[in-house]
């Protein structure tokens, strides 16, 4: 009607951006929520029933943006509120800095982009890491003009001013980790620019690895078995298939929720045996990958394909790959948010479980899915090639964790020490408990532990560090023993009783002494142990691998 034009099909993306305005404009007439029925005759809030009127109209604006898009009519692909919602690229650098910081900061994050070589995601984290440095130097140093002005003791500050920066959304410093990469962005930042020469840079380290903050490496929060199979209970009756098959997904792959989300309709065949096989988009680790799929996820996957393709909805622009797709997890022609796939059924079936935390949070959330699967997968022994294949790692040291996490030997020791409510003694106790070995000593323990062991327990001594002598000294600082070896510590403890009397009876007080010494360590150990001096003794059998020399 505005145009005078009755040809519909001539709509543009122009057109609904028009309307869109109007329709906001609309909201700012004074007598706009007069206009309303609710409000002249029934006495209605107008303020909400006017809020309410325009959401609605931008809605179905919406949905008439959805069905042009998805009928070919309109290339670019429907956001709410019809204009482009302002992103991150939109505002790289805040609105009061520096003109010349603004322009380099905002280049480098820019050839960032263009290259490709770095995931976007990445490069938005990078942005937030420099932004937090401009803000305290806007604030700290206004006269600042450019960052070739930056010092050594100016970093320093910021280091500090970092570490009791204040997250307005925990109101709690920032956790270690965002500290830590807040500082390598920013060393990256330095470093590169400086090599290529830029203007208006320091070029020279201003920070270093020294500056990095030291992190915890803690272990992948995996699902408890029992809370796994209760879950998916739940996850198997949901009535929704897009939800069902999201779910039974991650479950089986421990593929991330952006991959899951982003399938697409030609994602799932099989190998020449005839099981399933998904192949899963590019992800964080740049490259495509096809993973086994579980028969039952396989299963609740292909309706949802059928209806993809059935649907035909138009592809859209996948910006991880750069190329039109057509994916599977799409409703009414619009893609389903992660929100409604994995965590609204998430959450239901934590609060049905009471599996929540003191805020009555759910205790579990989507990625731990993959940790799980990671961690099956080591248990069952698969390779670490295996991991790293299903998982998409790109290094061995991200799939080793879950290699970590199921020793086989830890866990042998630890039942033999412990599980069988055992005790630990000797000198080399706190070298255990401490985690006080290096790298090199655990690794050649983990492999030759067999070669440890001696009459009254284990000796920790390297090949390198010469002949072991903890038979004869127990009290070398590589000796320790468990309640495994009681029997033999009351043995050897009789037998240096019978060489104390047979001394005394010759008159040797040199050998006297030597073994009432001997008898004291021997007690001592008991006594650590909670075993008492006399008891059944067991035969005392030596180790099949003799003495170790």
């Amino acid at each position: 009607m505005r145009n005078g034009d009755p040809d519909v099909t001539g709509i543009t993306i122009d057109d609904l951006q028009l309307l869109a305005d109007e329709i906001k404009a609309f909201a700012t007439r004074p007598d706009a929520a007069e206009l309303r029925w609710t409000v002249a005759v029934k006495g209605e809030n107008p303020t909400a029933v006017l809020q309410g009127f325009i959401q609605h109209c931008l809605n179905r604006l919406h949905v008439l943006h959805v069905v042009l898009f998805n009928d070919g009519r309109i290339s670019a692909p429907p956001e709410l509120g019809i204009r482009r919602r302002k992103t991150w690229k939109d505002e790289l650098t805040p609105p009061d800095t520096p003109p010349r910081i603004k322009y380099v900061v905002e280049r480098w994050l820019r050839l960032q982009l263009s290259t490709g070589s770095t995931a976007e995601t990445t490069v938005g984290q990078v942005r937030d890491d420099i932004r937090r440095l401009i803000v305290w130097l806007t604030e700290a140093y206004p006269a600042v003009e450019s960052l070739d002005q930056l010092t050594r003791e100016h970093m320093e500050e910021f280091l500090e001013w970092l570490a009791a920066l204040i997250n307005p959304r925990t109101k709690a410093p920032y956790a270690i980790q965002t500290r830590r990469g807040t500082v390598s962005s920013l060393v990256v930042f330095f470093r590169e620019t400086g090599r290529l020469g830029w203007s208006d840079v320091p070029g020279r380290p201003l920070l270093g690895p020294a500056d990095l903050p030291r992190t915890v490496q803690s272990l992948p929060r995996f699902i408890p078995r029992d809370q796994l199979d209760t879950v998916m209970e739940i996850a198997e009756a949901l009535e929704c298939p897009f939800q069902r098959a999201a779910m039974l997904t991650i479950r089986w792959t421990g593929a991330r929720r952006s991959e899951v989300r982003r399938l697409e309709v030609d994602c799932l065949d099989a190998y020449p045996d005839g099981y399933p096989r998904l192949r899963l988009p590019v992800g964080k680790g740049r490259t495509e990958r096809t993973v086994p799929l579980h028969p039952h996820a396989a299963e609740a996957l292909r309706p949802i394909i059928d209806m993809a393709r059935a649907a035909n909805y138009a592809p859209r622009l996948d910006p991880t790959c750069q190329r039109l797709v057509q994916r599977i997890f799409v409703n009414l022609g619009k893609p389903i948010s992660a929100e409604y796939l994995f965590m609204t059924p998430l959450k239901m079936a934590c609060e049905k479980l009471g599996l929540l935390d003191a805020e009555g949070r759910p205790l579990i959330n989507p990625h731990r899915f993959r940790h799980t699967v990671g961690t099956q997968l080591a248990e069952g022994g698969a390779q670490l090639q295996t991991i790293m294949s299903i998982l998409g790692h790109r290094s061995a040291s991200m799939s080793m964790v879950y290699s970590r996490m199921t020793d086989p030997v830890v866990k042998e020791q630890y039942e033999q020490v412990l599980a069988t409510t055992g005790r630990i003694a000797g000198p080399a106790v706190d070298l255990l408990l401490k985690d006080g070995l290096d790298e090199e000593a655990v690794h050649w323990l983990k492999t030759n532990f067999f070669k440890t062991e001696l009459e009254l327990g284990h000796c920790l001594r390297l090949p390198q560090e010469g002949p072991c002598e903890c038979d004869l000294y127990l009290r070398c600082g590589k000796f320790f023993t468990t309640s495994e070896y009681a029997p033999r510590l009351r043995q050897r403890l009789a037998t240096e009783q019978q060489l104390i009397q047979d001394a005394t009876e010759r008159g040797w007080p040199r050998e006297i002494e030597r073994h009432a010494a001997i008898s004291r360590r021997l007690r001592e150990l008991l006594t650590e142990l909670g075993q008492p001096e006399d008891g059944e003794h067991a035969p005392c059998i030596r180790p099949d691998n003799g003495d170790r020399q």
